[in-house]
């Protein structure tokens, strides 16, 4: 039981450390969250009287990690708000699947040995690509650029979690069109809080991109809109 205890807690706070640089930290907050309160329950079932199934653990994990690939899939490639969750949910899916496997494994014959090891090794390079894509590749631009309007509806404009700070990380090599929609952000912004010099700075950035007619309208709007229904001290607090 302690295996699993660890196990559930281990994987939930490294969600939580992880959940503190992502653009959206709720989503993979309540999911850590969640472990850690299974692990919890899981250490005071082994005080309990009666002992608790061997295979109670392992259904969790498979289930609960289960649940975190599909919600965590869809927030990676949908939503694109979160690219914790999958991968770390894949950890308990993995460990729990691969657990109720092997407890069964003297049982099967070697047909079903062999549909047993092709599924466990059909988790495992699954997981291979959850982490890959989540924890290497890690967060899109657009993800900050998203959370950067949230933070401006809000009124938190600077600050380590204000909207300047996830509109900085919300640059792209390759797609322009996102980066000019950062500068545009920035540059209102920094007018809004009479940054003069950065600004500028923004300015000078958007110009190289084309000016304002490289954005879209609709975001010029949203920004300024967000902007002007803030009030002055509130729109300069940090999170």
């Amino acid at each position: 039981m302690w295996f699993w205890i660890l196990t559930f807690a281990s994987v939930g706070i490294a969600c939580m450390w992880y959940s503190r640089h992502q653009p959206f930290p709720e989503i993979s907050g309540r999911f850590s969250a969640l472990l850690l309160t299974i692990s919890l329950l899981l250490w005071l079932s082994s005080t309990a009287p009666r002992d608790t199934s061997e295979d109670i653990p392992a259904i969790l994990a498979a289930s609960i990690g289960g649940l975190g690939v599909v919600f965590g899939v869809r927030h990676m490639t949908i939503t694109h708000h979160d690219v914790v969750v999958a991968p770390f949910g894949g950890v308990l899916l993995c460990i729990g699947s691969i657990s109720l496997l092997s407890d069964r494994w003297g049982e099967y014959d070697q047909s079903e040995q062999l549909i047993s090891f092709a599924l466990a090794s059909i988790l495992v390079m699954l997981e291979i690509y959850l982490c890959f894509r989540g924890l290497v590749i890690g967060i899109q631009g657009i993800s900050w650029s998203k959370s950067g309007l949230r933070q401006v509806r809000r009124g938190l404009l600077v600050g380590p979690r204000g909207a300047v700070s996830h509109f900085e990380k919300s640059w792209h090599p390759e797609d322009q069109w996102l980066t000019a929609m950062s500068h545009s952000a920035l540059m209102m912004i920094h007018q809004y809080v009479g940054n003069t010099d950065e600004e500028i700075h923004h300015k000078m950035e958007l110009e190289k991109l084309g000016g304002l007619d490289a954005v879209d309208s609709a975001w010029i709007e949203a920004i300024k809109a967000e902007l002007s229904d803030l009030q002055t001290p509130m729109g300069l607090e940090e999170e």
